[in-house]
């Protein structure tokens, strides 16, 4: 009699393995289909990012510095200047020209506010504020150095 009562136990331990894989698998199935009907009847409300208000990473500024008028060490005394105001100088090198005549800010996150208070701290005309966007691009702002550097505020 214990050899008939043998088999049955291993069927219904293989019989238990197997249901408990299919409870699970059931489970899952009907979290999955809660899941998708919830966002089906409640989906996610996108809004396209405004760009004057969108938030940085951080609230430090980021910014690069760029000669663009060839004169050596400009990029570095404006970056000593620019620490010292808070901003967080992650870059400093060369633009692609150095013909360039006013300096000028170029926004690279979109944020023209954070621009705007750059430009004011060097005492750069709004109007030389640039917006040029990209997510190539992981800091805030570019500042390039013109042929008026004497004329900005680097006090």
């Amino acid at each position: 009699m214990s050899k008939e009562e043998s088999p049955k136990k291993i069927l219904s331990s293989q019989d238990l393995y197997f249901n408990a894989i299919i409870s699970f698998l059931g489970v899952l199935l009907v979290v999955l289909l809660v899941s998708l009907f919830t966002r089906i009847i409640f989906p996610r409300i996108v809004t396209e990012r405004d760009s004057e208000s969108s938030d940085l990473i951080s609230e430090i500024i980021q910014i690069e510095v760029l000669n663009g008028c060839g004169v050596n060490g400009i990029a570095n005394n404006f970056t000593s200047l620019l620490r010292t105001n808070g901003f967080d100088v992650v870059e400093t090198g060369n633009f692609e020209n150095f013909d360039v005549e006013k300096s000028m800010v170029i926004s690279r996150s979109g944020a023209m506010k954070h621009a705007y208070q750059i430009a004011r701290v060097l005492g750069i005309e709004e109007v030389h504020v640039l917006r040029e966007e990209s997510d190539d691009y992981y800091l805030d702002a570019s500042i390039v150095i013109g042929a008026d550097y004497e004329s900005l505020n680097i006090d």
